[in-house]
């Protein structure tokens, strides 16, 4: 058996604890319950002191009864799941946990979503994230180029090793799965993050980390639990700020650079792990088009745009409390138009490069909230 992974006890604690009282409730000849928090955007409040969302008061109770005696079945079998990843230092995918369901007579599993749903509500009931529970996702974390060195172990031997991401040549680093244990040296000034791939490999291409002196971080659309809290613990542990660039669209602004900076309503039970508060949106903004004259290389917005930019002005806590961000997203929909990061490309291919990222450098105080 390894070194069993940080935190590790303490979450077992929790799943005995919990399993323990289940078990004393039986033996009184009471019906056991599970309190669970309910997670959605309607039970979050945005605090800007914070930085991010946090669940609310709202809750559900999963009672033993005839009808929830499968889900309340498969619940504790998660637990047991869990318990057994945790003492024996190993980990299973979402996609696995679902098969080893299969081993569980009536309790077994029929979709894959019916135990991502059940594997998020013993998440939410125990206020840790997945991977301190044992469970890994499948998608990959993110690449990373520029002026860091993580510190990783070496599965076999436990030594350090020390990975220089300026020294992937025309590659990248790739953020694992798990990031709890990493370590990091760096002196760059900020951390960018990006958007789309393409415009990543580009400033990679041209060494723009170099030129400015940064930390490139590719999201990869919306950004993977394992990304965003690379960025996090990052962020915290130098004390750098960060800075995204992504799309000027609807889609971009509230779902990829929301989830970021402070998370979602139906994780909120575990934004605290993932968001980056500190996060600041450098563009691509409405007034980037008319600044940068991008207006002929711009798309109408569809009414699937129109109604997500409304939604968030009337329902998203974020956006409700950020007058700067209201702005930004009325002038959107006034103009009527949408705009990619490669619009750039109407002026010089290297344009972003040279002329757009570092202007806006130039006054970060600037960047939306």
């Amino acid at each position: 058996m390894g070194k069993r992974r940080k935190g590790a006890r303490g979450t077992e604690a929790k799943i005995r604890g919990e399993a323990g009282s289940i078990y004393r409730t039986i033996l009184r000849r009471r019906k056991p319950s599970l309190s669970l928090p309910i997670r959605s955007l309607d039970n979050v409040r945005y605090n800007p002191k914070v930085g991010y969302f946090e669940i609310g008061r709202k809750r559900k109770e999963r009672t033993l009864t005839v009808n929830t005696a499968k889900t309340f079945a498969q619940s504790l079998k998660m637990m047991s799941l869990s318990i057994d990843l945790l003492r024996g230092d190993d980990i299973a995918t979402k996609r696995e946990a679902y098969y080893v369901s299969k081993n569980w007579g009536d309790a077994r599993f029929d979709e894959q979503t019916e135990s991502d749903a059940v594997m998020d509500d013993v998440e939410a009931l125990f206020e840790v994230n997945r991977e301190q529970l044992g469970f890994i996702p499948e998608e990959k974390g993110g690449e990373v180029a520029g002026r860091l060195t993580v510190i990783d172990r070496d599965p076999d031997t436990g030594r350090a090793l020390k990975i220089d991401c300026t020294r992937f040549g025309s590659g990248a680093y790739s953020i694992p799965i798990s990031v709890e244990d990493l370590g990091f040296r760096t002196n760059a000034s900020f951390i960018l993050a990006i958007e789309t791939a393409g415009m990543f490999q580009r400033l990679v291409k041209h060494n723009f980390w170099k030129k400015a002196n940064c930390i490139l971080v590719s999201m990869g659309g919306v950004p993977t639990r394992a990304c965003r809290r690379f960025i996090r613990r990052l962020a915290d542990e130098r004390k750098i700020p960060v800075y995204a660039f992504v799309d000027g669209d609807p889609y971009g602004i509230t779902n990829i650079y929301r989830t970021l900076k402070v998370g979602s309503g139906n994780a909120a039970h575990i934004n605290k792990f993932f968001c980056v508060p500190q996060a600041r949106y450098l563009g691509v903004t409405p007034q980037d088009i008319i600044e940068f004259k991008l207006k002929d290389a711009t798309h109408p917005l569809k009414e699937v745009d129109i109604k997500r930019a409304r939604d968030a002005l009337s329902n998203d806590p974020f956006i409700m409390r950020e007058l700067a961000w209201q702005q930004a997203i009325e002038q959107m929909i006034e103009m009527g138009v949408r705009v990619e990061q490669q619009a750039f490309a109407k002026h010089d291919l290297n344009y972003v490069i040279d002329v757009y990222l570092p202007k806006k450098l130039r006054n970060p105080e600037k960047f939306l909230p």
